[in-house]
């Protein structure tokens, strides 16, 4: 069984693979101050909840834009589930190719949800991830990674605009049901959530006309629910596929020897299933 960890800024969402199911997943908060030994602890009592042995994990890989928590977490790994995982990072096989200035300067997230859009939908396609920061990535239909787009995320925004108008309080994200409102909260609701919608459809518009072509457009990311239901441009929501783009990453740097040994593993446990249920 994989183990996938994807370490953002605001959470850490890990899911178990079996061969190419996604068996279970959690959502985490992202504690820069928890150690390995704590994270350890909590990713045990996520398993035994569901039934899950931490000797039934195989392999694991870990992508994170959290510097600070990629030694504590690999760290955890090698304690608690004596593997050592493979991270995103420089000298990975991607499978695609990054026509970046520098690539060193592309986020792990970024990458792996290019490599999880262009396996599931093919290209050219525009993946909109809303998260911490609301991030735009443009493959073509080679499966070519092009370059993106960064804006600030929904929750940065509003909690500064919170912070900085010392009468506006703090508020959920939460559509209004009309565009003008009238008390303080909807009002605030109306202006972050339409003025995201209106954000990222004409990021959208700009990025098609600039490529001259029409493009496929899936939204990933906490947020992508919510903002898909009033975007234009959105076509698709997958929430899970930066847990797919780690699977596939996985495969791709896995030798052929271990390739085989994992692709009889997985036939192996089916058969212990069919026999149990039987």
């Amino acid at each position: 069984m994989l183990l996938v960890f994807d370490i953002g800024n605001s959470n850490i969402v890990l899911g178990t693979y079996e061969g190419k199911r996604l068996m279970k997943h959690w959502r985490i908060s992202t504690d820069r101050q928890k150690t390995g030994d704590e994270y350890g602890m909590l990713i045990n009592n996520l398993f035994r909840f569901q039934g899950i042995r931490m000797t039934d994990i195989d392999a694991i890989i870990i992508s994170s834009v959290v510097p600070p928590l990629v030694v504590p977490l690999a760290k955890m790994c090698e304690r608690y589930f004596r593997l050592r995982p493979l991270i995103v990072g420089p000298g990975i096989k991607t499978g695609i190719r990054l026509r970046y200035e520098n690539p060193r300067e592309i986020g792990a997230d970024r990458i792996v949800n290019s490599v999880g859009a262009f396996e599931q939908y093919g290209g050219p396609l525009i993946v909109v991830d809303i998260g911490t920061a609301t991030t735009f990535d443009i493959v073509d239909t080679n499966g070519d990674y092009l370059g993106g787009v960064i804006a600030p995320g929904i929750g940065i925004s509003t909690e500064a605009l919170f912070q900085r108008a010392a009468q506006l309080p703090r508020v959920a994200l939460v559509t209004p049901k009309t565009v003008i409102c009238k008390n303080t909260v909807t009002g605030m609701q109306a202006g972050v959530i339409f003025g995201f919608v209106g954000q990222i459809d004409e990021i959208v518009r700009r990025i098609k006309a600039e490529m001259k072509q029409e493009m496929k457009v899936v939204a990933t990311g906490g947020l992508a629910r919510m903002i898909a239901r009033e975007s234009k441009t959105i076509e698709k929501v997958d929430t899970f596929l930066t847990l797919t783009g780690l699977r596939v990453l996985y495969e791709r740097n896995l030798p052929q020897e271990e390739k085989k040994s994992d692709e009889k593993k997985c036939a192996d446990r089916k058969s212990d299933d069919k026999a149990v249920q039987s």
